[in-house]
């Protein structure tokens, strides 16, 4: 229902998107702009929602079943994100998502709450190295702003997630979000620069 123009993206300015609706999976585009490629991915919080469900131990096999689905989506989508990048050249990759995969806040993360993120988090830092030019990664889900290199050299993410070799050149944004909002985040494309985005807290009007 909520994803009921596949080619069209929401928003109060649509604009025409690659969409995996014929996969089952319209939520999961891409599109082409001002020299970056981006795509939406979904991938969402509770472990890629392979968290048990309430009242239940293990996650059932339909559950299961469309994470696993989802995830093969996902993982092709960012790889043909990628594979369009540099066909085209583009100066950078723009990948979006609900999903925190690597949440600051975590004090003691544990792998068994984590695992089926495994599959993306090592194709997007696969992909950002073969790349070589900047990757941004925004995502919300742990809620409060952050910026930082979730996959640079010497992060102990890459360990937790079984990464064979750094991804330097991806920087990772969350958005705020849940209780407490007083700002929304502008993101801006810049054409004749090195650092090809920047992005600013915006405070809502009074």
């Amino acid at each position: 229902m909520f994803f009921d123009r596949p080619g069209r993206s929401l928003g109060q300015h649509s604009v025409a998107v690659t969409s995996q609706a014929a996969q089952g999976i319209p939520e999961n585009v891409s599109y082409r702009r001002a020299g970056v490629s981006f795509a939406a991915v979904h991938v969402v919080g509770s472990n890629n929602s392979m968290a048990p469900w309430t009242g239940k131990t293990a996650p059932t096999p339909q559950q299961a079943a469309e994470v696993l689905e989802r995830t093969a989506a996902s993982v092709e989508l960012i790889r043909d994100t990628f594979a369009d990048a540099r066909q085209h050249r583009d100066r950078a990759v723009v990948l979006m998502m609900q999903a925190d995969m690597f949440d600051p806040t975590e004090n003691d993360p544990s792998f068994a709450d984590s695992y089926a993120f495994a599959p993306i988090v090592q194709t997007i830092a696969r992909e950002s190295r073969s790349f070589r030019r900047p990757v941004y990664l925004f995502n919300g889900d742990s809620h409060v702003y952050n910026a930082d290199a979730p996959l640079a050299s010497g992060s102990p993410w890459l360990s937790f997630y079984g990464v064979a070799a750094p991804a330097d050149n991806l920087r990772r944004v969350t958005v705020d979000g849940s209780t407490g909002l007083d700002d929304w985040l502008k993101v801006t494309v810049h054409p004749d620069r090195r650092e090809v985005l920047s992005w600013t807290r915006v405070p809502f009007a009074p």
